[in-house]
C-alpha cells in the first residue's frame, strides 16, 4: 500500500481546513435579539421579526434566522419573497405567541404568511394562536371575526417543516397553497376537539407535497385535502380528535381543478368522526378526483372509517339539492383494520350522474362493538379482492 507523504499530507489538512471555513461562512445568522425581539411575551416584537426577515432576504448567502428561547408576543406578519438568499433557515427555540385579545388576529386570514418564497425551512419551536378565546365568541353565536390560519405558505417552492409545534389555533393550523415540493415532517398540531375550523394541514393547488411522522389531534378535518393537489403522499400520521383525513369538499365551484395521485398509509385514526373519507357538495363541477392509495390504516373506534359522500352537506344547512359533477374513479382502500363506533364501516354514496368507478377494497377487516359491521354501495362500481370485512356491497 503506498504511504502518504508530509507534503500530501499537509495538502489533505489545509483542504479540511478550508471545507471547514466554507461550511461555516457559507450560511449567515441572524438573532433577532440583534433586531430588538423581546423574549418576554409582552413586548410587541413583530418589527424586530420582520426586519430579520429582510436582512435574511436581502443576503447573497444562504441564511438563519435564529430564534432563541423565550416567548415572543407577534401580530400578523407577511414574509414576502423575491429574495437574494437562496436558502432562509428559520430555527425557533422559543415560542410564538398571539395576542391575547383575539380580534387582534382574527381580523386577518393568516397570522404568519409566507407568500413566494423558494427555500425556506422552518425548524423546531411553537406557535400559540390562542384560539380558545375565538372559539368561545364562535359557540356564543356572537359577532366575532372569521379568525387566522397560523401559518401559511401560498406560491412557494422548496419548503421544509420539521418538528414544529402549531398549538390552538384560531382557523387552520397550516396551508399550503400553490406550492411545489413541500416536507413537512415531525410537526405536532393540537386543539380541543371541538374548536371550529382548525383544520390540521390543509394542501390545495400544490404538488409534490410530502406529510410525515405527524401527530394531529383537532376539532376538524386532520388533513384537508382540495382541488389542484396532485403527488401528495401521507405517511405515519397520527390523527384524533379531529374528522380525519378528507379529500374535499369539492364542488365549491363549477370550474374546478382535480385531486390525483394521493398516498395515504400507516395512518392511525383515534376517535375520530371519519377515517379516509372523499366528499363533495351535490353540485355541477368539472373536478375529478383519481388515482388514490389507502393503505395500512388502523382505525380506532371511528365513526366512518371509510366513507365517500358526494351528497356532502354539513348540519343539512343550504344544501345544494343538486347532483355532484366530481368524477371519482381509482380509488384503493388496502390493509385498513380496526373499529367502527358505527353500525356502517363502509359507506359509498356516490353521484348518481358520474358513479364511483375504479374503487378497490383489499385485506379489509372493521368490526362494530365485536360484531360484524355493514356496507352501504349507492352508484358505486367496483371489486373486493381477498378478506373483506364489512362483506362488500360492490
Amino acid at each position: 500500500m503506498m504511504k502518504l507523504t508530509r507534503p500530501f499530507h499537509g495538502i489533505i489538512l489545509i483542504l479540511f481546513v478550508m471545507l471547514a471555513i466554507n461550511s461555516t461562512s457559507a450560511t449567515t445568522k441572524y438573532n433577532v435579539l440583534s433586531f430588538g425581539a423581546k423574549p418576554n411575551g409582552k413586548t410587541d416584537s413583530t418589527k424586530a421579526f420582520l426586519m430579520a426577515w429582510e436582512a435574511a432576504c436581502s443576503s447573497a448567502d444562504s441564511t438563519m434566522i435564529y430564534v432563541p428561547k423565550g416567548r415572543y408576543l407577534l401580530g400578523s406578519m407577511a414574509f414576502k419573497g423575491g429574495c437574494k438568499s437562496p436558502q432562509i433557515t428559520i430555527r425557533i427555540d422559543g415560542t410564538l405567541v398571539a395576542p391575547q385579545d383575539y380580534r387582534v388576529l382574527g381580523k386577518s386570514t393568516d397570522w404568519l404568511n409566507f407568500e413566494g418564497v423558494n427555500g425556506v425551512s422552518i425548524l423546531g419551536g411553537a406557535l400559540d394562536a390562542k384560539g380558545p378565546s375565538l372559539w368561545a365568541c364562535k359557540a356564543s353565536h356572537s359577532n366575532c371575526p372569521s379568525g387566522a390560519t397560523t401559518l401559511s405558505f401560498t406560491n412557494s417552492k422548496n419548503i421544509r417543516i420539521r418538528r414544529l409545534l402549531s398549538l390552538n389555533s384560531q382557523m387552520f393550523h397550516i396551508v399550503i397553497n400553490g406550492c411545489e415540493n413541500v416536507h413537512v415532517q415531525g410537526v405536532s398540531i393540537i386543539a380541543a376537539g371541538d374548536s371550529p375550523n382548525t383544520d390540521g394541514i390543509h394542501v390545495q393547488l400544490s404538488k409534490n407535497v410530502n406529510i410525515i411522522k405527524c401527530s394531529i389531534k383537532t376539532g376538524d378535518d386532520c388533513i384537508s385535502i382540495g382541488p389542484g393537489t396532485k403527488n401528495l403522499w401521507v405517511e405515519q400520521v397520527t390523527c384524533g380528535p379531529g374528522h380525519g383525513i378528507s379529500i374535499g369538499s369539492l364542488a365549491k365551484d363549477l370550474k374546478e381543478e382535480g385531486v390525483q395521485n394521493v398516498t395515504i398509509r400507516k395512518t392511525t385514526f383515534m376517535e375520530t368522526q371519519n377515517g379516509l373519507r372523499i366528499k363533495s357538495w351535490a353540485r355541477p363541477s368539472t373536478g375529478f378526483v383519481q388515482g388514490v392509495r389507502f393503505l395500512d390504516s388502523l382505525m380506532r373506534n371511528v365513526q366512518n372509517p371509510i366513507v365517500i359522500d358526494q351528497n356532502y352537506c354539513p348540519h343539512n344547512l343550504n344544501c345544494p339539492n343538486q347532483v355532484s359533477g366530481i368524477k371519482i374513479k381509482d380509488i384503493i382502500y388496502e390493509g385498513i383494520r380496526g373499529t367502527s363506533s358505527t353500525q356502517v364501516a363502509i359507506k359509498f354514496d356516490c353521484s348518481p350522474k358520474n358513479p364511483c368507478t375504479g374503487i378497490r377494497l383489499q385485506n379489509v377487516n372493521l368490526s362494530y362493538l365485536n360484531k360484524p359491521a355493514q356496507s352501504s354501495c349507492s352508484n358505486v362500481r367496483g371489486k373486493a379482492l381477498n378478506l373483506v370485512r364489512p362483506e362488500s356491497c360492490l
